[in-house]
């Protein structure tokens, strides 16, 4: 596994309550060489705390982020510095992430300024020419700002500008949810051509759950700082077991044929309260059929017999297995 995540936890002091704020309360994954794994929850449950983690803009409170064989969490500053190479991240807003001041070559080329002992200006100009073309741009670029180029065009100078280093994984955080549908496709579509042409593993989190279902080979949905439920994506997508699950699906404004879309009520939409409900299942008060054991035992991720999806519920949906060639199930 490229990268592998045991038990992390990122807790903040709430000073308004004098309590604790869970934002991500033991999560577990791993990412293998050429994969796309989704996060996907609503506001709040801590998808963009984890990617923050991930590339040590946030410290733990505890757990271990493996990156190949080194443990993130524990490297020095030299191991720390060495191993940010292999792992980069692309910002949800390409605007704000861009540096306005500079242009488009200092930007993409900064990450070599920082890393790199050759301080070559013709190598880096060399270098940057050839991951603006590599992103669907040209060496035209390289003398404007960000506020002259379009959305579209701002997101793949960030892609370029992650590229640089040469990494083997690349979180992307809502990487398309600033843009136009229209230039949604065209970066989704770079995204997978780099995969391809790099074999790069991507942590992609988003809400939008459409993009996820096209880009993502595995799903983890997050409610209230944990992973709910885990698998391939289309087994997530088509046979959900948890009913937290089934609810964001129900919810898709494009939604899954043979499902009835469901809007959600207001309860629904506020973000879940992650210093609360400390004991038992955290989704129980949402729950279409919680039973007195959820009020007690919190439910871990586990296999119910599909083989393809891992779910946190005592109560999952139970799906059918289905039938092979032969029409044996």
């Amino acid at each position: 596994m490229q990268l592998c995540v045991d038990a992390l936890v990122k807790h903040y002091k709430d000073a308004s309550r004098a309590g604790t704020i869970r934002a991500v309360d033991g999560v577990s994954f791993s990412l293998a060489a050429g994969e796309t794994l989704a996060v996907v929850g609503e506001s709040g449950c801590g998808k963009s705390t984890i990617a923050r983690m991930l590339v040590g803009l946030v410290r733990p409170s505890s757990g271990s982020i493996y990156v190949g064989n080194r443990d993130l969490v524990t490297a020095n500053a030299s191991e720390l510095r060495e191993m940010r190479r292999m792992i980069q991240l692309v910002f949800q807003d390409p605007y704000s992430s861009l540096n306005p001041r500079r242009r488009v070559e200092f930007i993409v080329a900064e990450p070599l300024l920082i890393h790199s002992s050759q301080s070559s200006v013709r190598r880096h100009r060399e270098r940057t020419e050839l991951l603006l073309e590599q992103v669907g741009l040209s060496k035209r670029h390289l003398d404007r700002f960000p506020r002259e180029l379009s959305g579209g065009q701002r997101q793949r100078v960030a892609i370029a500008r992650a590229l640089a280093l040469d990494p083997q994984i690349i979180v992307l955080d809502e990487p398309v949810s600033a843009l136009d549908v229209s230039i949604q496709a065209q970066v989704m579509n770079l995204l997978k051509d780099l995969q391809r042409e790099r074999g790069l593993s991507y942590l992609f989190i988003s809400h939008d759950l459409g993009v996820v279902r096209y880009i993502a080979d595995r799903v983890a949905v997050m409610f209230a700082g944990r992973i709910v439920e885990c698998g391939e994506s289309d087994a997530v997508f088509f046979r959900p077991e948890h009913p937290y699950t089934d609810l964001l699906l129900s919810a898709v404004p494009r939604p899954v044929p043979g499902r009835t879309r469901v809007a959600l009520s207001k309860s629904d939409a506020d973000d879940p309260d992650a210093s609360e409900q400390l004991r038992g299942c955290r989704f129980r008060a949402r729950c279409v059929r919680p039973t007195t054991r959820c009020d007690v035992d919190d439910p871990a991720l586990r296999d119910w017999g599909g083989g393809r999806q891992r779910t946190a519920c005592h109560h999952p949906t139970v799906w059918p297995k289905p039938k092979g060639p032969d029409g044996e199930t």
